[in-house]
């Protein structure tokens, strides 16, 4: 695509002139920019792909002390962005811009649905196959998602989410697809815009889920259980975390610490935040914060896994005593107990 704008950003300049330089040069030349600014300057060079001779020329002519080699190179897009990007970090660190490019530009072809209400969203994906909503929704901020989602009829919402815990790369051609048609439905003017791959997947669910009011969560889960079980784990084991202890109030703490053994106990609070040793050791009695000290004074080097499943039992009994509706886990956006 030919570039035709008048002006380009500073931003676009600097990728135009990154364009017209051999990698290796253009590579010692991103390296003087930090990583945050190499991927803004990574993204305007994945949107202009082609740029017009008459357009470049009047960017380079800013860079004085740039040698400029005959001729203008048309070079851009994502190819050519990602081998610029590893000669200038490295292949590990090049794919980790890549992603977060990837992330920062997805989503913008729905920029269009950031004022939708939640009613206006629903009458619009009326009639849509689940994974085309999922694809809309996962490009939505969560905040925004929630009530779409929460919305929906039971088998379609289970289908939903499914598909959006599921979902793998979407080409751009696919996405800009679906949102030039909701934006046609929409009546909306706004030219489209071109994305980057996106990514679907369990967070975006969970992030989506915790959002979501008790009865949803619930029948969501209840939904994924039948489908999928080990999906439904997963999700569920998301949504709470060891550090989700401090949410909890001081007597629904203590009834977590009477069924841990403090052997198993001692080992999840390894490498633990702060708060969450406090807390643990404020609703202990002093003779089994004693028995705990002399666990953990005897602990070694532990693996991950080791103190990754020990957390993991002390979720399981968080969840089944939820489930009971012996105690209460504060959900997002409710105030936080810390003790």
């Amino acid at each position: 695509m030919n570039a035709v704008a008048e002006a380009l950003t500073g931003t676009q300049k600097v990728a135009v002139v990154l364009m017209n330089m051999d990698q290796v040069r253009a590579a010692e030349v991103l390296k003087q920019f930090s990583e945050a600014e190499a991927e803004e300057i990574t993204a305007e060079i994945i949107r202009l792909r082609r740029v017009d001779p008459t357009v470049a020329e009047r960017a380079i002519a800013e860079f004085h002390e740039i040698t400029v080699k005959g001729g203008w190179n048309a070079r851009g897009g994502r190819d050519f962005a990602a081998g610029l990007l590893e000669a200038t970090f490295g292949s590990e660190r090049a794919a980790g811009v890549m992603n977060r490019v990837a992330s920062s530009m997805a989503g913008k072809s729905f920029e269009f649905l950031d004022t939708a209400e939640p009613g206006q969203m629903r009458t619009l994906l009326d009639g849509e196959l689940p994974q085309t909503i999922a694809l809309v929704l996962a490009h939505l901020r969560p905040e925004q998602a929630s009530p779409v989602l929460a919305g929906l009829d039971d088998s379609l919402r289970t289908d939903v989410a499914q598909c959006i815990a599921t979902m793998g790369t979407a080409t751009p051609e696919a996405v800009r697809v679906v949102a030039d048609t909701l934006k046609v439905r929409a009546g909306a003017v706004v030219a489209s815009r071109e994305t980057v791959e996106v990514v679907g997947g369990v967070q975006p669910l969970v992030e989506i889920i915790n959002r979501a009011d008790v009865s949803t969560e619930r029948a969501l889960l209840e939904g994924l259980e039948l489908r999928d079980p080990e999906l439904a784990e997963e999700v569920r084991s998301r949504m709470l975390t060891f550090a989700d202890i401090v949410k909890l109030e001081r007597k629904d703490v203590q009834q977590v610490l009477r069924g841990i053994d403090v052997a198993v106990l001692a080992i999840a609070m390894k490498g633990s935040l702060e708060n969450v040793t406090e807390v643990i050791r404020t609703n202990l009695s002093e003779r089994n914060r004693e028995i705990l000290d002399d666990e953990i004074a005897n602990l070694g080097p532990m693996r991950m896994s080791q103190v990754e499943e020990a957390r993991a039992d002390i979720v399981r009994a968080i969840r089944n005593l939820e489930a009971e509706g012996s105690i209460t886990v504060q959900r997002a956006d409710e105030d936080e107990y810390v003790y």
